[in-house]
């Protein structure tokens, strides 16, 4: 069987699909890989690394032209997609609510895409969860671009001039990459701070040292997914006025909220942000879906009344190598958990299959996913 990766096309990216040692270990399940000349380049991994770990290499074109399977980070792009035999499979990061052009084209040309964003929240699951691996890396990268833009020092310091006290950090949204947050400004000496609409989280930032902001807006909870749920704007609108205060006192504030399928949240307005000190940092890790932050930009940094908003889509990429290595790893998984030797390579159907069945988003012509299907009706 036929595995394909090239190299990625996203401007700036450096992470890749496959590593060498995810290679080696492909190829000793019986896959034959074949990658795109200069494939590591952007990461300094040589050719050579793959070669010896059993990979051949070729031309783009004819590489996608023979694929069986297409192994990719990024969401592929239409030319790419257009270039694979029909009925290929596709493994790789799609984002299906807001690619629907990528999605139909999939469909309508009889590919299999197993989309890593719909891999199950499951403890089964975990191995295989790109989404998560990718956001705790996210998380820390936020507090690391946060501490380099910031004036202030992180940890509280004794000096002869005097005490310097730490600063002050407020995390919005405790999932995967908020915790990962909280952990990392907790190790830079920050005192720290987070909020979630789901009180469940609190034991968990405790443990790290970080106190919880209890908020009273009403009901909240969580999907059976693990996803905080949406509030309604009269929810919003009450958050932001008993938060306001918490954010005016900190340094630096990272927002981490995201709604799958949906639009980010607004949970800083213009009002918020403008009651910060100067020389203060917002990072939005939700402004490439929209935003937490009025004023945050998608891929952009701007200062607004000398407030710093950070909207970096690709904080993963800022640590690409073990980004790299966490997302090869959580391929191979799902590789490893579809494979079966009586096909001679990896399946995309299994019956009672948990996993593929939750993350097989097109085949044979179909969009199995039925909250992607309604997506695409509404926007036609």
């Amino acid at each position: 069987m036929n595995f394909v990766s090239v190299r990625e096309g996203a401007p700036g990216e450096r992470r890749v699909a496959l590593t060498p040692g995810v290679t080696k270990r492909l190829v000793g399940l019986g896959a034959s890989v074949h990658l795109e000349t200069g494939y590591g380049a952007a990461l300094d991994l040589a050719d050579d690394l793959y070669t010896e770990a059993g990979a051949t290499f070729g031309a783009r074109d004819a590489l996608l032209a023979s694929a069986d399977v297409l192994v990719a980070l990024n969401p592929p792009d239409e030319a790419t997609l257009s270039a694979l035999p029909e009925g290929a499979i596709v493994m790789s990061f799609l984002d299906p609510f807001r690619k629907g052009e990528l999605v139909t084209l999939a469909r309508d040309r009889k590919l299999s895409t197993l989309v890593m964003e719909l891999i199950p929240r499951t403890s089964y699951a975990q191995k295989m969860d790109a989404l998560s691996s990718q956001a705790s890396l996210g998380g820390y990268a936020a507090v690391i671009t946060a501490a380099d833009r910031s004036p202030k020092s992180f940890p509280m310091m004794s000096t002869p001039a005097g005490t310097i006290p730490p600063a002050r950090v407020f995390v919005v949204g405790v999932g995967v990459a908020g915790l990962q947050a909280i952990a990392t400004a907790k190790r830079l000496g920050a005192r720290v701070e987070a909020y979630d609409t789901r009180p469940v989280v609190a034991e968990q930032v405790q443990s790290l040292g970080a106190k919880f902001v209890e908020l009273d807006v009403g009901e909240t909870g969580q999907t059976e997914q693990g996803y905080a749920k949406e509030l309604t704007p009269e929810q919003l609108a009450e958050q932001r006025r008993q938060m306001a205060k918490v954010v005016a006192g900190a340094d630096v504030v990272i927002t981490t909220a995201q709604l799958f399928g949906r639009p980010a949240p607004r949970i800083v307005d213009a009002d918020m942000v403008a009651g910060m000190k100067p020389g203060s940092v917002i990072v939005d890790m939700a402004a490439s879906t929209g935003g937490n932050v009025e004023g945050s930009v998608s891929d952009e940094e701007v200062v607004v009344n000398g407030i710093r908003i950070i909207g970096f889509a690709n904080l993963p990429g800022q640590v690409a190598r073990d980004a790299s290595e966490m997302y090869a790893s959580n391929v191979f998984a799902l590789i490893e958990h579809a494979w079966d030797e009586e096909q001679g390579g990896m399946v995309v159907e299994r019956d009672g299959d948990e996993v593929l069945n939750g993350c097989l988003l097109t085949h044979g012509g179909v969009v199995r996913d039925e909250r992607v299907a309604k997506s695409l009706e509404g926007g036609a």
